[in-house]
């Protein structure tokens, strides 16, 4: 059998330096492979965590994986993706790299065949022209070939999942991200929402990183589902000379003894000593072995292993450490060009040079087809890079990160939004490194600029925590007041964009006054209109909408400008909520104008879908429909998945409240498939709430209670609260329907009141209407059931809440035997045109004139009406309301009424089918006697 694999298949990256025996390691190779294969087998996604110290043998276990998968018969789909260590990290830098790889687009590619080759990668493994559309773009943006900004990390994450998920169809897909201890917080975060989200895939993750990762998410490999954490232990004595002696069979045994102490138990060690022992002359290759020159007696082996390595590098021609210094300053791997012309020395004698290190073990050459870094050289270790590094003076730093960052910027010409992170960490090393120097103040200056080029580049990846690293590196450089205002203005939106709104005003408020102190009163009036928004979302609507107002009115409405545009459609959605119809369309309008003019599909969805409601509160539902019509085709044309979602919501809003209750559902299906694929969980439990409704008004009761107890705690999805007050007034409706008024309270209990929205108020009015009215306090209902219905100005007469109140209120001053408030209650929906009126408050109404005409004493008008309510509801498929109809008319006229029979037979069916047990109970009072 073999005793080692030297090579991929065809004798692909076939290592042509020192490659040590696999030992000690055999057990973790074997768990490495048995996860994979489960993963594969069971289709699972699995994260194996693998952490150890540096030199312990990290890479060297993904090099023996990735031989071994090689072998395999089946297809694997293999990628692999480092991390940089460039600050905080390079925002996705190596899912980037993995992208790259699968497509085949070199690093230093042009954008144009670099979006070509990404468009075919796409098309080979997305079937749906839709989705490879919304997959192509956000990995266009990963790659930075496609300038968008998205306000949204789902949106993004959503695409890239989804296409390693269309990857994985095609057979089991292994990511391997190495060194990601200098992974920026957003990559991590991506690697756990494809656990969370791609749970019954054949996805493997192997994550190789050091010990301090957890300075950078604590528990990182621990306490979630679907992963295994393995911690590489130094080799024992035992296994360390087998190492040894598995290189060097002839190496004396003193020798041997002081390396094995020294190294404690770190191979690395072990190997870099017999590289310098080669580097000495001491040994010379025999074959895969080496073999002494001579006798090795008196050894002077380094204490640690970072001297190892400077000893080694002391140990070189000057020129060729000088070579190895520069090309540390360009990271662990680099493009022979660049380090020429970095250096001003020829490429061929740049090339030459480069090889006689790789053949002396200090660097090696990535000769891997499937890599962007195909044909560049690297570090054999990342400490041999940092090694080198640390051995430049500062003015010697200074001058080599200044040169590479005026290199990179003008060789990639304009389109350096892939590397421009990498650049602002040049040009910040080079103003470090003396601070204090006469050119210090234009290095600041440059540093600052690349630094907030960096932040918007993050944030266009939604990367806002990254962003915000950036801009706070860059405020700390800011000469100007007016200067650090504007990027405390980024910093307060990427807090905005991360959903911490109260952060976000904190930001704005000190940008503001900074603003306000330098003059600059239009920028001042920009900042109070975000405070105003960020006090609307702190729940302070009324001090927002006050701020917001001043400060727009401030800057002129005709004024182009996208902030402006998007603020005032913002200002407009606030004071609809408010219930200040008049001052939201007068902002509504400004935002059109402006949006319409510079072309802003996504500010022209919003600002229409808000308008539509705008009309639909006035009673101008057809009008309503169309724009909300037009905002879901803006939106989905436009590809903005927010602005979609919105306009899903509110069509299927708009159709509940026409009682189109099927259109409503198509509505709800396409928008929850939509929030499910782009992985807007806030939207997708909106619209459950929209499907709770539809379910309690078709009358498949238990299928809504089902919902509401299978809702996940908030602290486990946090997304449910924005659809859990909708499924729990549904359950109360139907616990108080049934008479279970314990139940009805517990659902009452986990609506979250608001004191200031007009739905809010308006839905937990009628929704304590119906459980006071089931309880038997009827006075209170009344009061309550009005409440809601007086809200009809404010929202619309076919408001979900606005009908409920009507019902109710109606129910309870019949009961109470109070014609009065009855007719008054009736004279305000009779005086409406009956176009306006949705067909069930038409059906209320109906039944209700039936009551009030059988009291006086004219039984065939009152059946009319009974029977005309009775067969809306039929139509409309609400089987509970139209039983109610149905037993009304039998308690009014008696069993032996004309159909009285079958309407009782019916009612009491649909009241046992449902599990309604008072109305059954008074059907069987009446069929009794």
């Amino acid at each position: 059998h073999a005793l080692r694999v030297v090579a991929l298949r065809g004798g692909q990256l076939r290592s042509t330096g020192l490659e040590s025996p696999f030992v000690g390691r055999e057990r973790e190779l074997r768990l490495v492979k048995e996860l994979f294969h489960a993963s594969a087998d069971q289709r699972r996604t699995h994260l194996m965590a693998v952490t150890g110290v540096a030199g312990i043998g990290k890479s060297r276990l993904g090099w023996e994986f990735f031989k071994y998968v090689d072998g395999l018969a089946d297809d694997v789909y293999w990628h692999r993706g480092r991390c940089i260590a460039y600050g905080e990290g390079v925002t996705y830098w190596a899912l980037a790299e993995m992208v790259r790889g699968r497509a085949g687009i070199a690093e230093e590619e042009v954008p144009a065949t670099a979006a070509e080759k990404l468009s075919d990668m796409v098309a080979r493994f997305v079937g749906d022209m839709e989705e490879r559309r919304w997959i192509e773009g956000r990995l266009a943006q990963l790659l930075g070939l496609e300038d968008r900004v998205t306000a949204s990390r789902d949106d993004l994450f959503a695409a890239w999942r989804r296409f390693v998920e269309r990857i994985a169809q095609r057979g089991p897909v292994v990511l391997v991200f190495e060194d990601l201890q200098w992974a920026d917080p957003e990559l991590l975060d991506f690697i756990e929402h494809l656990l969370d989200w791609s749970r019954d895939q054949p996805i493997f993750v192997l994550g190789l990183a050091r010990p301090e990762i957890v300075d950078r998410r604590t528990g990182w490999g621990t306490g979630r589902r679907g992963v295994t954490s393995l911690f590489l232990e130094p080799l024992d004595d035992a296994t360390m000379e087998a190492l040894l002696h598995g290189m060097v069979p002839g190496l004396p045994e003193a020798v041997g003894r002081e390396i094995r102490e020294r190294s404690e138990g770190i191979p690395l060690y072990a190997v870099e000593t017999v590289r310098m022992l080669l580097d000495r002359g001491l040994l010379r290759r025999d074959g895969d072995r080496f073999e002494p020159t001579g006798p090795i007696e008196n050894l002077d082996v380094p204490e640690t292993l970072h001297t190892l390595i400077q000893a080694r590098l002391d140990g070189l021609a000057p020129e060729d450490r000088a070579l190895l210094q520069d090309a540390s300053v360009l990271g662990k791997t680099f493009p022979p060009d660049t380090l020429a012309a970095l250096t001003g020395r020829d490429e061929h004698a740049i090339r030459e040079t480069l090889e006689g290190l790789v053949r002396r073990e200090f660097l090696a050459v990535q000769t891997d087809e499937r890599s962007p870094e195909r044909g560049q050289f690297g570090f054999l270790q990342s400490l041999m890079q940092r090694v080198a590094y640390e051995t430049l003076s500062r003015r010697d730093r200074k001058a080599k990160h200044l040169a590479i960052a005026r290199l990179l910027e003008d060789s990639w010409a304009g389109d350096d939004d892939e590397i421009v992170e990498v650049i602002a960490s040049h040009y910040l090393e080079a103003y470090r490194a003396d601070p204090d120097a006469e050119d210090a103040g234009a290095l600041r200056a440059n540093a600052r600029v690349a630094l907030a080029r960096a932040g918007d580049r993050a944030r266009a990846l939604a990367a806002a925590r990254q962003a915000r690293g950036y801009y706070q590196r860059a405020a700390e450089l800011a000469d100007e007041p007016s200067e650090e205002a504007v990027l405390l203005e980024q910093i307060g939106m990427t807090h905005r964009q991360d959903g911490d709104p109260a952060d976000a005003l904190t930001a704005f408020e000190r940008s503001h006054a900074l603003f306000s102190e330098e003059g600059l009163h239009h920028d001042a009036a920009r900042l109070s209109a975000r405070m105003g928004e960020a006090l609307w979302l702190l729940g302070r609507p009324d001090e927002g909408a006050a701020r917001m107002e001043q400060a727009l009115g401030s800057l002129g409405e005709d004024e182009q400008d996208r902030d402006l545009a998007t603020l005032a459609a913002q200002m407009g959605r606030i004071l609809f909520f408010l219930g200040r119809l008049d001052d939201a369309w007068d902002r509504l309008e400004a935002a059109l104008r402006t949006a319409e003019a510079m072309w802003l599909p996504d500010v022209l969805s919003e600002a229409l879908n808000t308008k539509a409601l705008v009309l639909s509160t006035r009673d101008r539902p057809e009008e309503s429909l169309a724009l909300l019509t037009r905002s879901l085709e803006l939106a989905r044309e436009g590809d903005v998945p927010n602005s979609a979602l919105r306009a899903y919501t509110n069509l299927s809003n708009h159709m509940m409240e026409l009682e189109r209750w099927d259109d409503a559902g198509a509505y709800q299906e396409a928008g929850g498939k939509l929030a499910e694929r782009v992985g807007f969980r806030t939207a997708w439990w909106f619209l459950q709430q929209h499907v709770g409704f539809r379910l309690m008004a078709r009358g498949r009761w238990d299928e809504m209670l089902a919902m509401v107890e299978a809702l996940p705690a908030p602290e486990d999805d946090p997304a449910v609260l924005s659809g859990r007050d909708g499924l729990a007034w549904a359950a109360m409706q139907i616990s108080a329907r049934r008479g279970q008024l314990e139940d009805a309270d517990r659902s009452a209990a986990m609506w979250i009141r608001s004191e200031t929205d007009v739905q809010s108020l308006a839905g937990a009015a009628s929704g304590d209407a119906e459980r006071l009215l089931a309880g038997h306090q009827v006075e209170a209902a009344l009061e309550r059931g009005r409440f809601a219905f007086d809200s009809r100005n404010s929202l619309s007469l076919r408001h979900g809440a606005v009908k409920d109140g009507f019902r109710v209120a109606c129910e309870a001053a019949l009961e109470l035997g109070d014609g009065e408030t009855l007719t008054q209650l009736l004279a305000l929906v009779e005086a409406i045109p009956p176009g306006l009126l949705a067909p069930s408050m038409r059906a209320t109404r109906d039944r209700m004139r039936g009551h009030l005409d059988a009291i006086d004493g004219r039984p065939e008008d009152a059946d009319r009406r009974f029977r005309g309510a009775a067969q809306i509801y039929g139509e409309l498929g609400m089987p509970f309301e139209r039983a109610v109809v149905l037993l009304d008319r039998v308690e009014r006229f008696g069993a032996a009424w004309p159909g009285a029979e079958d309407d009782l037979r019916e009612a009491s069916q649909t009241f046992e089918d449902l599990g309604a047990a008072p109305r059954l109970e008074r059907a069987r009072t009446v069929a009794s006697g």
